[in-house]
């Protein structure tokens, strides 16, 4: 079985929303006080910013033609100031790997390439956010090498 990386396009916008909705269903689940029931998480005008945003990439797994996973990066600059150190980051916004095709390195596949990524960019840092919640996506990152950073923390007041 071989996985292809190559960048999103136009095209695959309708092949992508399963993925999308994939991910926006489990955080719905886990925190519906946050995220809307909605069919359509990604909205193809959306999707067409990102891909002609020359700091936003988005990449697909392919198997035999077949999309089987999705990564979106965005190249960011937190600027310096007496505070902090200024960097250059690529954040992984989001991550999917079809449910059939999990545990079969594509996951591993899309954010190798996206480390690459990374190295050619010269960023200074590769993150991503992930709800605690989704215990397998905390192991997956821990096991290609990633630690955690920091922890937001809150309490529901209503």
């Amino acid at each position: 079985m071989e996985i292809l990386i190559r960048d999103a396009k136009q095209s695959d916008y309708e092949l992508l929303l399963p993925l999308f909705r994939q991910v926006h269903e489990f955080h719905v689940f886990v925190r519906p006080d946050l995220y809307k029931d909605n069919s359509t998480p990604v909205e193809q005008e959306f999707f067409e910013d990102q891909l002609i945003d020359r700091k936003q990439h988005i990449f697909v797994a392919t198997i035999n033609n077949n999309i089987v996973g999705v990564i979106v990066t965005k190249e960011e600059e937190v600027t310096e100031n007496t505070f902090i150190k200024g960097k250059e980051v690529l954040f992984i916004k989001s991550l999917c790997v079809a449910d059939n095709f999990r545990a079969q390195g594509v996951g591993k596949k899309l954010t190798n390439y996206v480390f690459d990524l990374g190295r050619r960019l010269k960023v200074d840092t590769i993150e991503l956010g992930v709800s605690e919640e989704n215990k397998s996506a905390i192991e997956f990152y821990r096991s290609i090498g990633m630690k955690t950073k920091s922890r937001k923390m809150e309490i529901i007041l209503n």
